[in-house]
């Protein structure tokens, strides 16, 4: 018969480890709730006054307000636009406590002073020193709704889970545009991905710094269900977005290689031709044994080993046609 003593252990025991499985899965908040919200939405004690009364008095910021009058986002400041209103305070937060004490009078006295009236800024939202999933989550705001963009992956992408925010890459006070322009992208990758760019400086690489392809050509920065935020479900299909003429499908495809391009190249650069991960005959050799090559006369019968595989087998990534021996070999 079963001890009470077991029998405890079988049903207590298994109730723990489930309760404990719940637990992990609950939602629970980094910070208390209202310590979050006090690091994202400002003070609590501050009230909202509106752009045209936050920069009335206060010429500091002229440029940055010029600059995001013409932006996207500036355009959004009118109430024609039909859309949400955007304004210094949807980032900063309310900023009464921020112009508290500026008058026309002081910005005069500054003037005369050979100075630059500025706002008390210490009261606003510290966005420098912010974790980076809390910047983020104050472009979130007004971003997860907005259509336009791709960013319903952003949370799980490596970008986000790496600690990268919004404004690494978007630079929102650095003129109106707030795009990335493709010739800047380069660089600013690469000030992160240094084994990348070490990879394009290799002989055999792709077109990027000769301005011929972007990392968004392949990747999608803000997050994909892919692996490596490629922006197609495999490797191959971001493969062939340019190679074409590799997609097939063939007759004769060459074995489980069309699937993963990685196999046998590298994808950003490579030491060896073609972006191979080894030079032929030894990449092939990987998986085919080697075999001599025969000739017609009685001096090439001794053939040779080793030769480069694709000065016969040219058509190494498929075929429709059977090999001229009817063996399926690659040679069209």
């Amino acid at each position: 018969m079963v001890s009470l003593r077991s029998l405890l252990f079988f049903v207590i025991v298994p109730v723990i480890v489930i309760s404990g499985c719940e637990s992990l899965k609950s939602s629970r908040a980094i910070l208390p709730i209202k310590e979050y919200e006090l690091m994202i939405a400002g003070r609590f004690d501050a009230n909202y006054v509106g752009t045209a009364n936050c920069l009335a008095a206060c010429h500091f910021h002229d440029k940055i307000r010029r600059d995001f009058d013409a932006s996207t986002m500036g355009v959004q400041l009118s109430k024609k636009s039909g859309m949400p209103l955007v304004d210094c305070e949807s980032c900063h937060g309310p900023g009464s406590l921020a112009i508290e004490g500026l008058t026309q009078e002081k910005v005069e006295l500054d003037a005369r002073e050979g100075k630059q009236t500025a706002c008390d800024f210490r009261t606003l939202i510290d966005i420098r020193n912010l974790p980076a999933q809390a910047r983020s989550l104050i472009c979130l705001k007004c971003h997860t709704a907005n259509a336009t963009f791709n960013l319903h992956n952003w949370n799980a992408s490596s970008h986000s889970l790496g600690d990268v925010s919004c404004s690494e890459c978007h630079k929102v006070h650095a003129g109106p545009d707030l795009t990335v322009r493709l010739k800047d992208m380069v660089g600013m990758c690469e000030n992160c991905h240094r084994d990348v760019q070490a990879e394009f400086a290799l002989p055999s690489h792709h077109p990027i710094h000769e301005k011929r392809i972007f990392c968004v050509s392949c990747h999608d920065p803000h997050g994909t269900t892919s692996m490596r935020m490629l922006r197609k479900e495999s490797i191959k299909e971001t493969c062939t977005q340019c190679h074409a003429e590799k997609e097939g499908p063939f007759v004769f495809e060459h074995a489980d290689t069309m699937e993963d391009c990685g196999t046998c190249h590298k994808p950003h650069g490579s030491v060896n031709n073609n972006l191979l991960t080894q030079q032929p005959p030894f990449l092939c050799l990987q998986c085919h044994s080697g075999h001599r090559t025969s000739g017609t006369s009685s001096a090439e019968s001794k053939g040779a080993f080793y030769t480069r595989c694709t000065d016969c087998h040219s058509q190494i990534h498929g075929s429709d046609i059977p090999s001229p021996v009817g063996r399926r070999r690659f040679t069209q």
